[in-house]
């Protein structure tokens, strides 16, 4: 009996749980708490967010001052464009004028001084339709050379040793010219004018090179750039050239 009963006590002591075990388990029962606790935190986060878009959306007056500003923009640059674009056309007309209808050109030397002086900036008026006591601007050898129309086709030119110029007999009135001179003169005087040709000399006599020198002779109408109409630069020179 004593046995049977000592067998008893030890088979249920071995069938009893360990109480390690469930002190382990214990808390799992508890993670549902947590999931319901941070459901309820988030709540109140999406409320915050909501309030803060709420605040940021612009106003009725801020957006008609933005359109406003836009079309302002609009206008500024549309204005722009046509500023551009007439400021090109204009500029496009005046180097088609300057090219083909009044050419500037600068002065080098002081063969028409008193006159025109070095490094003066005249305008001409282009064509050949030039006449006696006219400034002309002519082509020669890849230069343009500025000389005074004395002559034209068939008259007869003379020069005395006093540089006193006669055309078909007349003393010429000079006033353009300070000092008279002869000058670089190889022709023979009195000197008919050839067909189509001008006789053309510099306002100052001593150092031009011009019509009285075979070098240069006269001018044909093919070699005219133009008729010098005035002086541009500098201002107190500025003014018809006569």
């Amino acid at each position: 009996m004593e046995s049977t009963d000592r067998r008893h006590i030890e088979e249920t002591t071995q069938q009893a749980p360990e109480p390690a075990s469930e002190g382990v388990r214990a808390p799992e029962p508890q993670a549902a708490p947590a999931v319901e606790a941070a459901s309820a935190t988030a709540a109140p986060a999406r409320k915050r967010t909501g309030l803060r878009r709420g605040k940021s959306m612009p106003s009725t007056e801020s957006l008609q001052a933005e359109l406003t500003k836009e079309r302002e923009r609009s206008v500024f640059f549309r204005a722009l464009r046509s500023t551009t674009f007439s400021l090109a056309v204009v500029a496009a007309a005046a180097i088609i004028v300057v090219t083909l209808v009044m050419p500037i050109l600068q002065i080098s030397g002081s063969s028409m001084t008193d006159t025109l002086h070095d490094q003066d900036i005249v305008v001409a008026l282009r064509g050949s339709d030039c006449n006696t006591g006219d400034v002309i601007a002519f082509y020669y050898n890849n230069k343009i050379l500025v000389k005074r129309v004395i002559a034209g086709a068939g008259q007869w030119v003379n020069i005395d040793d006093a540089g006193n110029v006669y055309v078909d007999g007349v003393l010429l009135d000079e006033p353009y010219v300070s000092e008279k001179s002869l000058g670089e003169c190889n022709i023979k005087l009195p000197y008919q004018v050839p067909d189509n040709r001008l006789f053309v000399m510099g306002d100052h006599r001593s150092v031009s090179v011009d019509s009285r020198s075979r070098t240069i002779g006269c001018v044909s109408d093919e070699q005219i750039v133009g008729r010098l109409v005035f002086c541009a630069w500098p201002f107190e020179r500025f003014g018809l050239v006569s």
